[in-house]
């Protein structure tokens, strides 16, 4: 028995590496005379303003506006912004309309932003991400080589928190691993989609031609949906990795991590209990087992059962590096598989209760 489960672990890591390949870089790219609107919702955002304001003030690429929208924040977001942008002609800075009924409240930002671009390229962004002086180039020169009518991808993510050490980075590791990559980049078959709604490049005609924002304005996990409405369309959409590209520092604290994962993981498996179960079932096995198995190694001497759980470190180490991630991270594989169940039980049983999730000041 051990051995079978030792070769289903060797093929998954073999697995990894194959699909790993079908992953594009983002590569150095000459100068663009495209207009882009780079458009960024803000709520209650004071600590991220001003090293925001500071990158985005060094990007190379010109022909670009830049269009903040201030989602009725309650804390220094309005000031911090006046003060770090001055008199930068790039810079707009919109209020937001108070949030209808039947509206997400990011996705609602991310309607009005698309309302006031006159960009042939929309570019959203959200406040917590930092981007190299020369990633629009790059976008583009990338969008042109695929044909693609969206590019987006999952930063970098340096993380504080110690739950955020254990989920933060699971991110890469659920894509990179169950996502086929040669069918997400290279087929438009909505079912193969994975979108991090930090980093969302848009072709404006493929954008308008799902309807926006507004298409997907009810969904808490709307860089998803959207993303597969432009597959419906047609259209290509890339995943890219962009993580020596884009940093994005998504929580400080435990409860953000906490919070931010609650509102989206049950969504993102279909709201259906048996997919909990089944996914559950298959990092409790898989993912957290090896550890109590090498500790039984050990014990009786015997190195067969050492090796599942160096096999899934190799798995994880393989995707840290592509991400970019921490070349420590690799070593809580175990209890981050139990905090993923542990996340994935509290969606369900929050969603199934009734219970309303809280994002930002606001409950959905």
């Amino acid at each position: 028995m051990i051995v079978i489960y030792i070769a289903i672990l060797i093929i998954f890591l073999i697995l990894t590496v194959l699909n790993l390949a079908f992953l594009p870089r983002l590569k150095a790219a000459p100068p663009s005379n495209s207009f882009v609107s780079l458009l960024i919702p803000m709520r209650n955002e004071e600590r991220n303003v001003e090293s925001l304001i500071r990158n985005l003030k060094c990007l190379t690429h010109r022909s670009l506006e830049v269009i903040i929208l201030d989602d009725g924040s309650t804390d220094q977001t309005s000031e911090l912004l006046r003060k770090s942008i001055g008199d930068d002609p790039f810079f707009k800075v919109i209020a937001g309309k108070p949030l209808p009924e039947g509206w997400i409240g990011k996705v609602h930002a991310c309607h009005q932003l698309s309302v006031e671009a006159k960009g042939e390229y929309l570019f959203f962004l959200d406040a917590d991400v930092r981007i190299a002086p020369d990633t629009i180039e790059k976008v583009l020169a990338e969008m042109d080589r695929r044909r693609s009518g969206l590019i987006t991808g999952f930063p970098r993510f340096p993380v504080k928190p110690l739950l955020g050490k254990l989920l933060v980075p699971f991110q890469h590791f659920l894509v990179f691993f169950h996502l086929p990559l040669v069918m997400a980049n290279y087929t438009t078959f909505p079912a193969f989609t994975a979108a991090h709604g930090a980093f969302m490049f848009f072709k404006r005609d493929a954008y308008e031609s799902i309807g926006g924002h507004q298409a997907v304005r009810s969904s808490l996990l709307e860089d998803v949906h959207i993303t597969r409405l432009v597959k419906k369309k047609g259209w290509k959409a890339t995943l890219i990795n962009n993580t020596e590209d884009a940093v994005c520092h998504m929580y400080d604290t435990n409860r953000e991590v906490w919070e931010g994962f609650l509102k989206n993981i049950y969504i993102g498996l279909g709201q259906n209990p048996f997919m909990v179960g089944v996914s559950s079932l298959f990092y409790f096995a898989f993912y957290f087992l090896p550890l109590p198995l090498f500790g039984y190694g050990i014990i009786s001497l015997q190195e067969i059962y050492c090796l599942p759980l160096i096999l899934v470190w190799a798995q994880t180490f393989i995707i840290d590096r592509t991400s970019n991630q921490s070349p420590h991270h690799f070593w809580l594989m175990p209890l981050a598989s139990l905090a993923l169940i542990a996340i994935m039980w509290a969606s369900m049983l929050k969603r199934i209760r009734k219970q309303s999730y809280k994002w930002k000041g606001r409950s959905y």
